[in-house]
């Protein structure tokens, strides 16, 4: 049992099959309304199966990992929801996918818990769909290897992962505080969580009129939030002919993309080796870049 006072087992599916009941049942059947019949499934006895326990041994979270190389039924009780036991569920799941020498997992997250699945490297794929009632979105991690981007959802749920896995610093490169990116509200709640709790945003920019002009909400919560957003701009010309874009942490996470004025590119949130490549491009630039004041100007 860990400090939190949970901790999560790969069990034997017959074995554990009354507590995989109680958490399962009790999340979709009961709160979600999904029907008995499609929560249990053929696949069940065929999937790797983890289970949360309390310090009490009473079972409080579940998941499970099928043949087809997918994630799923991941459910926690409601008390224990926001302490941490979703997030090892889904470590403990992709341990056991590492285990078996998979390349790649993906998962059917509903809508509203994709930014839970972005956190942890995890990219929408496709369209939205209705599963049991309920609106889906398929979501794909290639395991130990960059991850391709290939849409806007795709980026901005990059960025989210980005910025969840920052510790204390984070630091973006951005032709025009990139619209459609910057501003999206995953990526914003994202900053305004990491700036509150006292990390520091360092934003390197090539033009700030544009963003300026259409009132960027970034400059706003740089403008609300002064000690943590630091914005300056690039002036030298042999800094302006740089195409490319990006995010890293000091976590080892990043999200490049080569043609700044585009979505697609690549991202991976456990590569530390590029995110010190991207650092190193970042800092040059950065001494050599002006403070923004005109940010600072404007009213709140």
């Amino acid at each position: 049992m860990d400090t939190q006072g949970f901790g999560v087992d790969t069990v034997d599916y017959e074995t554990a099959l009354p507590d995989l009941r109680t958490v399962r049942e009790t999340v979709f059947v009961q709160e979600q309304r999904v029907p008995l019949e499609l929560e249990w499934d053929a696949l069940d006895p065929q999937c790797v199966h983890v289970l949360a326990r309390d310090a009490a041994g009473q079972p409080i979270g579940t998941g499970r990992l099928t043949p087809e190389h997918k994630i799923g039924r991941m459910a926690v009780l409601a008390p224990w929801r926001g302490r941490g036991v979703g997030d090892a569920l889904l470590l403990a799941l992709l341990a056991a996918a590492r285990e078996r020498g998979w390349r790649e997992v993906s998962l059917h997250a509903q809508v509203s818990a994709r930014d839970f699945y972005a956190r942890h490297g995890f990219l929408p794929l496709g369209e939205r769909f209705e599963e049991a009632g309920i609106e889906h979105q398929t979501m794909r991690l290639l395991l130990d290897a960059a991850n391709p981007v290939e849409s806007r959802e795709a980026a901005v749920a990059a960025a989210v992962g980005v910025i969840a896995g920052a510790r204390r610093q984070l630091h973006i490169y951005s032709r025009e505080l990139d619209p459609g990116l910057l501003d999206a509200t995953g990526v914003l709640a994202a900053l305004r969580r990491f700036a509150t709790n006292g990390g520091e945003v360092q934003v390197l920019l090539q033009h700030a009129t544009a963003p300026q002009r259409r009132g960027a909400p970034l400059i706003g919560l740089g403008q609300r939030l002064p000690s943590a957003f630091a914005f300056r701009v690039i002036e030298e010309p042999v800094d302006l002919e740089y195409p490319s874009a990006y995010l890293v942490n000091d976590g080892g996470g990043y999200l490049f993309r080569s043609l700044g004025h585009r979505f697609d590119g690549e991202t991976r949130l456990d590569a530390p080796a590029r995110v010190r490549q991207l650092r190193a491009t970042f800092d040059e630039p950065w001494q050599r870049g002006r403070p923004c004041s005109e940010f600072r100007a404007l009213g709140i």
